[in-house]
């Protein structure tokens, strides 16, 4: 059995846009195509639609083969120390959606794929996907086909964004994406952009996409393939 890779960047801004280029580009010499966890709002009163440098750059990105997956709205914790999209009812979660939807389309990075900060989504937000045009959830355990009810089991193995970035976690980040390519798994590795600029937590990720790699691992992204003769695509 083949074992499939998917390395997400989230975090993605003016401020960071120089380190996912670098790391970017480092993807490509291995082949491997990023998922981009892009948010239209940002904390310190980003606003991805006045950040046209960052539009462009992952427009670039989008037409060589990267994904791009909405992230969020604005990642504001809306229950105490909560992700955003972690305790929401349906009703609300459904008006982030399409408050998110509609400002990624006028930048010209409609998605259907969701990934919730902090990989966490409540019942509530899992249900408003499908209603509000999403098709595909990359989830804290496994990666949801909403329009085939179908899920991949793979945990995230992640550096920062809810992660942990001592040395000891990246140590056992690499070994479980070297152990899980071994096995003919799905490999998911996540980094918060802003971890790019720390060298010990770049290198692990690094090594460990060259872990999967060297087991074979297949590069792959977080991207909704419709079904035959259906037109509803982004």
């Amino acid at each position: 059995m083949v074992a499939t890779l998917i390395v997400s960047v989230s975090g993605i801004r003016d401020e960071t846009r120089d380190l996912v280029a670098e790391f970017a580009n480092e993807m490509d010499t291995r082949g491997v195509p990023l998922s981009l966890l892009v948010a239209p709002r940002l904390k310190d009163k980003y606003r991805l639609v006045r950040d046209e440098d960052t539009q462009q750059w992952l427009r670039e990105r989008q037409r060589t083969g990267d994904a791009i997956v909405l992230h969020g709205y604005d990642q504001a914790a809306t229950k105490k120390r909560r992700a955003e999209f972690a305790a929401l009812p349906q009703h609300e979660a459904m008006l982030r959606l399409t408050a998110a939807d509609r400002v990624m389309e006028e930048v010209g990075l409609r998605t259907r794929a969701f990934a919730a900060p902090r990989w966490l989504a409540s019942p509530g937000a899992v249900n408003a996907l499908p209603r509000t045009g999403f098709r595909l959830l990359a989830g804290m355990t496994g990666i949801h086909d909403l329009d085939r009810d179908t899920m991949v089991r793979a945990r995230i193995l992640g550096i920062g964004d809810g992660f942990r970035a001592e040395p000891w976690w990246c140590r056992a980040m690499v070994l479980g994406a070297g152990r899980t390519a071994r096995r003919g798994g799905t490999v998911r590795l996540a980094v918060a952009a802003k971890k790019l600029a720390q060298a010990g937590p770049r290198q692990a990720l690094i090594d460990a996409v060259d872990l999967a790699r060297h087991h074979e691992a297949r590069p792959g992204t977080y991207a909704w393939t419709p079904r035959r003769g259906n037109l509803d695509v982004a």
